[in-house]
């Protein structure tokens, strides 16, 4: 029995491309830069990106056949900013989704952040007194300073940069890796002796 278009549809969303800048880097880490198979044909048709690997699949036309890419470049470099935009998200990654009070390291939704000099006393929201914190040791510090409470934080909380947070993206790796892109996602990794 043959698949429907629509199962032939479902089974093409899982062909997305990894998505390089033109210095053959991933755009981003984490998340992992990925486009869809119709973005990804979308952008080589308008001659955006190259191609530089495929799947085992193909799109059919009633003319012509195309295999899908599983990596392409970006024929323009996209500038990176410096510094990453300052979001919960990014904290959490700065952070290694670790709790800086008591070191436990948590997904995402179990995590929050703390103002290390709390809103109450003057605190402002900013890369240098926001940290991650577990909902346990958050409650736990209050309003308090950390001193007053015995809580020494892990590292004092700074504003990274872009590269920090794409080193600290690589220690995540997304739960599936197609093997044509790993070639270009730990290339620059320190070896060990």
């Amino acid at each position: 029995m043959r698949a429907g278009p629509e199962q032939r549809l479902a089974h093409l969303d899982s062909c997305p491309a990894l998505v390089l800048n033109a210095d053959y880097q991933p755009l981003s880490y984490f998340p992992l830069s990925l486009w869809g198979w119709q973005e990804t044909v979308k952008a080589i048709f308008l001659d955006r990106v190259a191609t530089v690997s495929h799947y085992d699949r193909e799109i059919r036309s009633p003319n012509s056949r195309f295999r899908l890419p599983s990596v392409v470049a970006l024929k323009q470099y996209v500038p990176q900013s410096h510094f990453p935009p300052f979001t919960r998200f990014n904290v959490f990654l700065r952070d290694r989704f670790t709790c800086q009070y008591c070191g436990s390291r948590r997904r995402a939704e179990e995590l929050t952040f703390d103002h290390v000099v709390p809103r109450s006393r003057g605190g402002i929201t900013t890369w240098s007194n926001i940290l991650t914190a577990c909902t346990r040791c958050n409650l736990t510090k209050g309003s308090r300073l950390p001193r007053e409470c015995a809580m020494t934080p892990l590292k004092t909380p700074r504003r990274p940069n872009s590269h920090e947070l794409q080193r600290a993206g690589r220690s995540f790796p997304p739960n599936y890796l197609h093997e044509s892109w790993r070639d270009f996602l730990y290339w620059d990794t320190e070896l060990e002796p």
